[in-house]
């Protein structure tokens, strides 16, 4: 792709739109829909990116070379592929291990909204909503360094105070249940143990952070991707990238700073996120999490290929159908027909979203993904023996990373390697595993979550036994 003007030097809008997080899942996402926007004519408002960690300096470096723009390859369930120059990114701020540049930036007035995609592990919450201050990353923040979203926007908003840079929406953009108003409350506490009163202050004054759901899609991006698009553009584009051709994007109208107008371009803005996202996190994400942790164990590549096979599939549709729907009823979706859709793009095999990548996080997924259906159905006097499934997998997933016999590196950003091997070499590493409140919440320790679960890893050692 040719490059145009440099991205950093680009005419500033009226209006700034600052996204922290400089990874495939915004630039398919977040990044397209302010593109269509300026595509519809409205150009009050422009998008600059920026990264807390110097791990996307080179993808950076690309797209400041091209101008910020880059192509996006979607691709429906059929097959069919389309290919779009997204333009909306006008500023590439540079890394640097101070984040001066992204401090400077988030101070300026025109900034009026800040959003991030830092993965549902880099808030550091527990079952009670409370910062895990035994987390490096956390840890070190506190002490003043810039490891986590909290360090980062605290230096941007400490400069944006002393500035009288005025208020700004914090928009979080990832899979967290009622993800701004936990972020939020967990940017106040770290401020509170940083004894900055004076800022926690100005923060519950001049800042709000809109509950939101996001969804689409987007594997990785891959050398096969960046072919097909130089193929089909005529041009080679190092910063290319595919996604599923659905998106959805719903957002709680609640903008400190104005906004642009998102609801031209297809985004939902609600009164409330609540059912899309209780929807979206326990029927789409869990269920993505079990056909990759099922989808591995049985040596397979890619979700599609888990998501072919009637037994995989029939685990994740009994979990959704006996388990989720009862607990989300009533509600404002079709829940059933919301099923089958996710099932339907996950077995869309033009994807390629691999089960490594879908697989991670595991210890962040089961609290906030799979306890929550786990509680409900037990206060109820149900049984989920659907829902144990899911953590059964990722017991046995387990396993096989501490034996080295998964086919990839797990990544996690928040388990303890050592605390887990122990787990798995207990005396009895199930009970062990049922104990661990992080995972677990209230539920740690009780028979009404050992007993059935061990049920369930023992029906998936059959299972896995059936299949050589």
């Amino acid at each position: 792709m040719q490059a145009t003007s440099s991205a950093s030097a680009a005419e500033p809008a009226d209006n700034i739109w600052l996204h922290i997080g400089a990874g495939s899942f915004h630039r398919a996402h977040q990044a397209v829909y302010l593109h269509h926007l300026m595509e519809a004519g409205d150009t009050g408002w422009s998008l600059a990116l920026a990264n807390i960690r110097d791990d996307m300096t080179p993808l950076l470096d690309a797209l400041e070379r091209q101008g910020g723009a880059y192509t996006l390859e979607t691709v429906t369930p059929g097959g069919v592929r389309n290919y779009e120059t997204i333009r909306s990114i006008k500023t590439i701020v540079p890394w640097d291990a101070a984040l001066l540049e992204l401090t400077s930036f988030g101070a300026r007035n025109a900034t009026r909204i800040i959003s991030f995609t830092v993965t549902e592990g880099g808030y550091y919450l527990d079952h009670h909503h409370r910062l895990d201050t035994s987390n490096p990353d956390l840890a070190a923040d506190l002490q003043g360094e810039l490891n986590t979203i909290y360090g980062a926007l605290t230096a941007i908003l400490r400069a944006r105070a002393a500035a009288n840079g005025g208020p700004v929406t914090l928009l979080n953009c990832d899979n967290l249940r009622h993800n701004g108003e936990r972020f939020h409350d967990g940017l106040l506490q770290f401020l509170a143990l940083r004894g900055e009163t004076d800022l926690q202050q100005w923060v519950a004054e001049h800042t709000s952070s809109p509950n939101s759901m996001v969804d689409r899609i987007t594997p990785r991006p891959t050398e096969e991707v960046r072919t097909r698009v130089a193929q089909a553009c005529g041009q080679a584009d190092p910063c290319a990238l595919m996604a599923e051709s659905f998106i959805q994007w719903v957002i709680e109208d609640n903008f400190v700073a104005g906004r642009p107008p998102l609801e031209k371009v297809g985004v939902e803005m609600v009164q409330s996120v609540l059912p899309y996202e209780e929807a979206k996190i326990r029927i789409l994400n869990a269920t993505h999490s079990c056909i990759a942790w099922a989808g591995t164990l049985v040596g397979l590549n890619y979700i599609h290929e888990g998501c072919a096979r009637a037994d995989i599939r029939k685990m994740a549709y009994d979990y959704v159908t006996q388990d989720v729907i009862p607990c989300l009823s009533p509600s404002p979706l079709n829940l059933e027909n919301y099923r089958d859709v996710v099932l339907e793009r996950f077995g869309n095999p033009n994807i390629q979203d691999s089960n490594q990548r879908v697989a991670a996080d595991g210890f962040s997924k089961i609290p906030g993904f799979i306890v929550p259906t786990l509680q409900e159905c037990i206060e109820r006097g149900v049984v989920p023996h659907a829902t144990l499934i899911l953590p059964a997998l990722f017991f046995l997933f387990l396993q096989r990373w501490a034996n080295d016999e998964l086919p990839y590196a797990y990544q996690d950003g928040v388990f303890d390697e050592t605390t887990t091997r122990a787990m798995l070499n207990s005396a009895d590493p199930v009970r062990t595993y049922c104990a661990d409140p992080a995972l677990w919440g209230t539920l740690a320790g009780s028979l009404q979550l050992e007993e059935p679960l061990r049920e369930a890893v023992i029906h998936i050692q059959d299972w896995l036994a059936r299949q050589t």
